[in-house]
């Protein structure tokens, strides 16, 4: 049964498209990233959220597959270091959150006694991904960029998790603007551009 919890590995499949490059190239980077991950839910938070920790299979010397945990470090971020060398896309941190629409916050309607449980129906994913060397020589890489998504999420009757297969994702940057006429002060704001599809499944 597919959970929020480390007793179920997730399958990201991502399509991204134009990601920008250390060196400029003009056309940015497209292709396809699959990475494992379990979703860690820390204690005493509603609504419910916690860490995304990426699993990375290795192959032993006796060629038996062995999956390693990234814990993140005391500020969030996972020490890449020790991880394999052949791993194309790395988590350096990465957050999930259950979530009424985070663009229409009204009062929740399990607050009022409507429902016995809170029903909330998307999961926002908030990631960070270390920079990626490119093949071929070029002799380039891929910029660390930040990603955003939000899941439909819904519970069968048994409890289990379903989430929608194909999502879109962004990539997340920060802008600053003027919180008044004077310039005194400004205000981080976030934004997010559509950057391709993310495709989510539980794992066996």
């Amino acid at each position: 049964m597919a959970t929020l919890t480390e007793e179920t590995t997730w399958n990201f499949r991502m399509a991204l498209s134009n990601l920008p490059t250390e060196k400029g190239k003009k056309a940015g980077v497209d292709g396809i990233f699959a990475i494992q991950a379990k979703f860690i839910e820390e204690p005493g938070y509603e609504p419910p959220q916690g860490i995304i920790q990426q699993i990375f299979e290795v192959a032993s010397s006796s060629e038996e597959v062995v999956e390693v945990e990234t814990t993140p470090e005391e500020d969030g971020v996972v020490d890449t270091s020790s991880l394999p060398t052949t791993t194309q896309m790395t988590i350096k941190s990465g957050r999930w959150t259950l979530s009424e629409d985070p663009n229409d916050r009204k009062d929740s309607l399990w607050i009022w006694g409507l429902f016995k449980e809170p029903l909330y129906p998307f999961l926002l994913l908030n990631f960070e991904i270390d920079r990626i060397s490119l093949p071929g020589g070029e002799d380039d890489s891929i910029k660390p960029f930040q990603l955003y998504a939000q899941v439909n999420h819904k519970r069968g009757e048994n409890g289990e998790v379903m989430l929608d297969l194909v999502s879109d994702i962004n990539i997340r940057e920060k802008e600053s603007f003027k919180a008044d006429p004077f310039g005194a002060a400004n205000v981080l704001i976030d934004i997010d551009t559509s950057i391709g599809q993310l495709q989510l499944q539980a794992m066996p």
